[in-house]
């Protein structure tokens, strides 16, 4: 993958984290558990697809 790409997916992923963890500020009445859950899984994937290249160049 290109070094763009890469800052674009990182910078996607920092905005994704931010608004899980701005949506889990909130008070247990007020969360919406179907977005915690999409915005879980969009941050995993997005973490993962950002690890894949670091791994890539590690020799073992």
């Amino acid at each position: 993958m290109t070094s763009t790409a890469l800052f674009i997916i990182a910078m996607a992923s920092i905005v994704i984290w931010l608004s899980l963890s701005k949506e889990l500020m909130q008070p247990s009445e007020e969360q919406n558990g179907r977005k915690i859950v999409i915005l879980t899984a969009a941050g995993s994937l997005s973490t993962f697809v950002l690890t894949i290249p670091l791994f890539q160049n590690i020799s073992f």
